[in-house]
């Protein structure tokens, strides 16, 4: 994201574009349980829409990439356990959980596939820390900055949409630094506040602002960048292809707007959403409707099918979806029915390019000497298999640019493209 200072070089909140001095401010609308940001890119990018979707609060990757064929999973929870004669898709020893039906489909075409067993080098069981260290990714050095602005560097962003916040729910860490971003909480919704015909603001604000200092110019120019584009895309209108079908939550909004956005070739390079409430310490419940994680994986699964069909086999070919949370949760139920924070994790990867239909990762079993500290082992960094990503889908040729020593995964999660 551009980020902003005043004219000392003080950080400026993101909740406001232009600061004291400026001349007005967005007000935003916000999402308690989903943000979304965009990075754009300068003209001729040629890699794929890098999609990250944050499952934050603790995503149980045992619930929704069920490991059915070790049994001391179903010890470790006799009233949670997803029961191996509702399992979909899989591969004989892993299966889906029945919430994820939606994307079965998918699965089975080869776009969707999962990791097991990944997660960051070290466990850290604390939901601020393990964020900000997820977004952060490289532990051990100096570097404040997020990966995905580290990324967006390394590709040459340019920022023709600007520096502009509005609403976010979530902190940006994995956008913070210097390349250019966009934030916003719908495409319809964004816009000057007071902004209306007999109160041109944004062309005030150009007039008004085309000889100030560069730190407000630039921000001025790319603020009003932003407003013309999304008022394009607002004037354009949308409908979803092929008969895709979001579901009206706050995930399948912003999903809606993330493939309005790649199918209207404005430069997206990267999107990032952030879908929450994923924290199940009590009453997770078994895998049917009305139960706890049955609900939001059905949710979850409901949103990403229609962005998937939306965007058609030719959308999707140039699109990669990964999931990621801070940790996932402890192999053994708790006494309330749930789980507590744990270690080792499963994500999600969608995509054209996906080598999808299986469970990618070594798995390192659910016997209690093979647990860390009570928690399912990580054998896999996630900064690896995203790195394989960013190599193989964006073009990303310094991977230690974005994530310090740290190699690209040899899984073959994606085909080069």
């Amino acid at each position: 994201m551009t980020k902003l200072t005043d004219v000392c070089g003080c950080p400026v909140s993101r909740r406001k574009v232009l600061a004291a001095g400026a001349a007005g401010a967005f007000a935003g609308l916000v999402g308690d349980q989903l943000a979304t940001q965009l990075a754009f890119g300068a003209p001729g990018y040629t890699g794929d829409v890098f999609v990250l979707l944050s499952l934050r609060g603790g995503f149980d990757g045992l619930s929704a990439i069920v490991p059915a064929g070790d049994p001391a999973y179903y010890a470790a929870r006799p009233d949670i356990a997803v029961p191996k004669a509702r399992l979909l898709g899989g591969d004989g020893f892993f299966g889906l959980n029945p919430g994820l039906a939606a994307l079965v489909p998918y699965w089975k075409s080869g776009v969707l596939g999962a990791v097991q067993a990944v997660g960051q080098p070290a466990p850290n069981r604390s939901h601020f820390s393990a964020m900000e260290e997820l977004e952060r990714a490289a532990p051990g050095t100096s570097v404040r900055t997020g990966w995905l602005d580290r990324m967006m560097g390394s590709l040459g962003a340019a920022d023709p949409f600007g520096a502009v916040s509005v609403g976010s729910a979530m902190p940006a860490r994995v956008l913070a630094g210097p390349a250019p971003d966009l934030g916003l909480t719908a495409i319809d919704d964004f816009a000057l506040s007071g902004e209306d015909p007999s109160r041109p603001m944004a062309r005030t604000m150009a007039a008004l602002y085309a000889d100030a200092p560069p730190a407000l110019a630039t921000t001025t120019r790319m603020t009003t960048a932003a407003l013309a584009t999304t008022a394009t895309l607002k004037a354009a209108g949308y409908r979803p292809a092929d008969g895709a079908a979001y579901p009206d939550t706050e995930l399948g909004r912003a999903l809606r707007d993330v493939a309005r956005l790649v199918k209207a070739d404005v430069g997206l390079m990267s999107a990032c959403v952030d879908s929450g409430d994923w924290d199940m310490h009590e009453n997770l419940g078994a895998a049917v409707p009305g139960r706890k994680m049955f609900d939001h994986l059905t949710a979850l699964a409901t949103a990403l099918a229609a962005f998937a069909a939306d965007l058609g086999p030719a959308g999707l070919g140039r699109v990669t979806l990964v999931t990621i949370s801070e940790f996932g949760r402890r192999v053994g139920q708790n006494g309330s029915g749930g789980l507590d924070h744990g270690y080792g994790n499963a994500m999600l990867v969608l995509g054209g390019g996906v080598r999808g239909g299986r469970v990618h990762g070594r798995w390192p079993g659910l016997a209690p000497a093979n647990l860390v500290d009570g928690d399912l082992a990580v054998t896999t960094d996630y900064r690896a298999v995203i790195g394989e990503i960013l190599r193989a889908r964006c073009g990303v040729s310094d991977l230690g640019g974005v994530f310090p020593g740290v190699k690209p995964s040899t899984l073959g999660v994606v085909r080069a493209r």
